[in-house]
């Protein structure tokens, strides 16, 4: 881990000298990481692609502000949360269509109905969570998704951390109530066909 932390400190010096090869590096490290985050918060694949290609150009241009004293992945997040919060609050909640859950969230293929089964309830979580106030839809991809602990989180959100348990918390049960409630119409679809 402190290794990872110095070759991240290493390519932002190297990037910092005109070095695009180094924030390359720092880009393919994160690039999993930034997609889902503006994936998850956004809601489709064409979305989060464009979110993804600008929050590492705000990251290149802002690497001078970029503090050594924090992680990279960090501070990246911190962008990236940032600027999909900004995307939304313009957007006005766009929802996410059908076509674009079955196509962004690829099936582990065990076999045609799990895979359906499996597909239908990725389908329902991303639904569910595109239902989620912003401010508790981030915490809960920061945590969940991202797997950031609450020190992280209050780091990216800026937020103190009993604010981001409660959120955490009452997301939690948001999402239980509509996926329940979802899955209850599924059962009750599949009992009388």
């Amino acid at each position: 881990m402190m290794e990872q932390q110095v070759d991240e400190i290493g390519w932002v010096e190297q990037a910092l000298r005109g070095d695009r090869t180094a924030f390359g590096q720092l880009m393919h490290r994160y690039a999993g990481a930034v997609y889902n985050l503006a994936y998850r918060m956004l809601g489709n694949a064409e979305d989060a692609e464009d979110a993804s290609q600008e929050i590492f150009l705000r990251a290149y241009t802002r690497l001078e502000s970029f503090d050594r004293a924090r992680r990279f992945s960090t501070w990246l997040l911190s962008i990236g949360s940032n600027y999909c919060i900004d995307r939304l609050r313009r957007r006005r909640f766009a929802w996410m269509t059908l076509d674009d859950a079955a196509y962004a969230l690829p099936s582990a293929e065990p076999g045609p109905e799990r895979s359906a089964i499996t597909q239908e309830q990725r389908r329902m979580v991303q639904q569910a969570l595109q239902k989620l106030p912003e401010h508790y839809r981030l915490v809960t991809v920061l945590r969940y998704w991202q797997d950031l602990s609450y020190d992280e989180i209050c780091q990216v959100t800026g937020l103190p951390e009993s604010t981001i348990k409660t959120r955490l918390h009452r997301a939690r049960h948001m999402l239980a109530a509509a996926l329940g409630s979802e899955e209850q119409v599924l059962w009750d679809t599949e009992t009388t066909a």
